[in-house]
């Protein structure tokens, strides 16, 4: 054990030092964001993410901004386990239907107002699944949607854009897209 310990201090530290990533476009979206939470809300946004029947594509995407590259969370964004403690919904996923009954469950018990986000393809307008037997498609077929983000899946910086539309909307009327 002495020789190991011996050896780790005669060799030293042979890591490369940890530079900060510093991207700019990023930066510049997370400031927008920040700025219209702190307009809109006076403290941090809450979302509820939740799957209605998707491939785990986009919810790599979403779970990707939480960590410490994109780092959502400095810029006053929060994800929650439950619709009551939530500002917003992030829905991905075609619409399953054993889904519906739960999906109009958990906008009800959003409390108001609230703005619901369809995340990816199939979110939007079905994706290769469309409507069938297993499928109700996209999720305005079933609640209400204010700001579709298409893409499969749709990058982080897309979410971003795609709450940065929601935010800034004043009066939705109909669903913004979120341009790919």
């Amino acid at each position: 054990m002495f020789r190991i310990l011996k050896q780790s201090l005669r060799t030293g530290v042979i890591t490369e030092d940890l530079l900060p990533v510093q991207d700019a476009d990023l930066e510049q979206l997370g400031i927008s964001l920040r700025r219209l939470i702190d307009g809109r809300f006076g403290r941090s946004l809450a979302i509820r993410s939740v799957d209605a029947g998707s491939c785990n594509g986009c919810e790599l995407e979403i779970h990707a901004l939480s960590n410490p590259y994109y780092d959502i969370e400095r810029f006053g964004v929060h994800f929650v386990a439950s619709p009551r403690h939530a500002d917003a919904l992030l829905i991905t996923g075609p619409v399953s239907r054993h889904m519906e009954n739960a999906l109009r469950r958990t906008v009800a018990a959003t409390p108001s107002p609230r703005f619901v986000i369809a995340a990816g393809s199939c979110a939007c307008d079905g994706g290769e699944f469309g409507v069938s037997y297993a499928s109700a498609g996209a999720v305005e077929n079933v609640i209400p949607v204010d700001v579709r983000i298409p893409g499969c899946p749709p990058t982080p910086e897309m979410l971003l854009q795609g709450l940065i539309a929601a935010l800034s909307a004043k009066t939705v009327a109909g669903s913004l897209t979120v341009a790919e």
